[in-house]
């Protein structure tokens, strides 16, 4: 057994920090460098889309697909506050957006189980971690989307809280701006080398992936180290205390497509069994909404509504679930049961991923693109007002 010096194992440390905090950046700026490149796609197209949400459920498969498409629940959040903003939609047709986007969110957690394809037990175990979140959030949307069709429940409830604790007039503008992270220089530059629009969203999506994979492989170096199972033990011994570091992970990083993967890899190498990891999950889902919090301080009335939406549908779903251990049971056995039955028929699993999160959300947003109101009050949809203002300087 070979024991490191102390100056070596100081230099891995090093060599560890710098590997994340290079992860977290490349992410980061994949996250912003995909939502300058969508946002110089053409403006009809976007229109088309957006004019789709008179239709809560297409509305809900729009924000489905866009972002298992860009893999960002945090790019759609930014998407819809100023699509909002703009006045191009009314806060009940984002709604369904912000829900869909909660389901798109977990496709990255689903295809990371994958890698565990050619290993039968472990497989299962990391399906079953992966196909969890999509549950806890689809089961969230079939109570909330009906309450919010029918009654405006989450919208209401949104502009009520705005209004009451955030809105002062002499206090806010409604002209919204998305000025994007500090990175966004770089995102300019890189966009005008690559001049094409599609390139660019190609090369977004790259290193979005290649964030992902180098965060999933240094966390895996971590669930592996002998320090973790007493540290596992810690968090996720009680459901409250598991939530919890949930939320405040997620939040540090703000994504939970990273903090989620990381469970489906912990459950695949056995640190933790698939029960304690649901808590957890349930806190990364509120800890995400952190983005939308910040694009809250734009102060914006749009801006803010969105950010108290996105925190309620969460909020609602985990206390629908955690406070209750035979509700809580629910998700856990339909994830077990899925995991059990797509290691003995494969195609199941790959028949799920397409089906959910690509070829039903494409034919019902393709086939009800002739069936919605057109819009003649505004101008077409941008999703950026500065990418328009660049590209005049040009």
């Amino acid at each position: 057994m070979t024991i490191n010096s102390p100056a070596t194992t100081y230099r891995q440390n090093i060599l560890l920090v710098f590997s994340v905090i290079f992860g977290l950046l490349l992410f980061m700026f994949a996250i912003d460098f995909l939502t300058y490149s969508l946002a110089r796609l053409n403006n009809e197209v976007a229109n088309n889309i957006f004019m789709a949400t008179y239709n809560p459920f297409v509305g809900l498969f729009i924000g489905l697909l866009m972002t298992a498409l860009i893999q960002s629940s945090s790019t759609v959040s930014a998407m819809v506050v100023a699509v909002v903003a703009s006045g191009q939609i009314s806060l009940s047709q984002a709604v369904p957006l912000i829900m869909g986007a909660n389901i798109g969110t977990t496709l990255t957690s689903t295809l990371v189980a994958f890698g565990y394809i050619m290993k039968t037990k472990e497989f299962r175990k990391a399906l079953s971690a992966g196909v969890l979140h999509d549950f806890f959030n689809i089961i969230t949307v079939v109570i909330l989307l009906p309450l919010e069709v029918y009654f405006d429940v989450l919208s209401h409830t949104a502009q009520f809280l705005t209004h009451t604790f955030f809105m002062d007039q002499s206090r806010f503008d409604r002209d919204y701006t998305y000025h994007g992270f500090f990175l966004r220089p770089l995102s300019i530059y890189l966009s005008a080398l690559l001049h094409q629009v599609f390139l660019a969203l190609a090369a977004g999506i790259l290193m979005l992936i290649a964030s992902i994979k180098i965060l999933s492989s240094l966390a895996y170096k971590t669930l592996i180290t002998p320090n973790f199972k007493k540290v596992s033990k810690h968090i996720f011994k009680v459901p409250l205390r598991s939530f919890t570091y949930g939320l405040f992970f997620t939040a540090a990083v703000q994504s939970s497509t990273i903090t989620t993967s990381l469970m489906v890899t912990a459950v695949a190498t056995g640190r933790i069994a698939l029960k304690r990891v649901f808590p957890f999950i349930m806190g990364a889902n509120i800890g995400t909404t952190i983005t939308a919090a910040i694009a809250a301080l734009y102060k914006t009335e749009a801006a803010i509504s969105v950010a108290v939406v996105h925190l309620l549908f969460n909020t609602i779903g985990a206390l629908i679930f955690l406070p209750f251990p035979s509700v809580r049971r629910i998700p856990v056995k339909l994830a077990s049961m899925f995991g059990k039955q797509t290691v003995k028929t494969r195609f199941v699993g790959f028949a799920y991923i397409l089906l959910t999160f690509f070829v039903i959300p494409f034919f019902l947003i393709y086939f009800n693109k002739s069936d919605h109101p057109k819009h003649t009050d505004h101008p077409p949809y941008s999703a950026s007002k500065e990418v328009v203002v660049e590209e005049k300087k040009k």
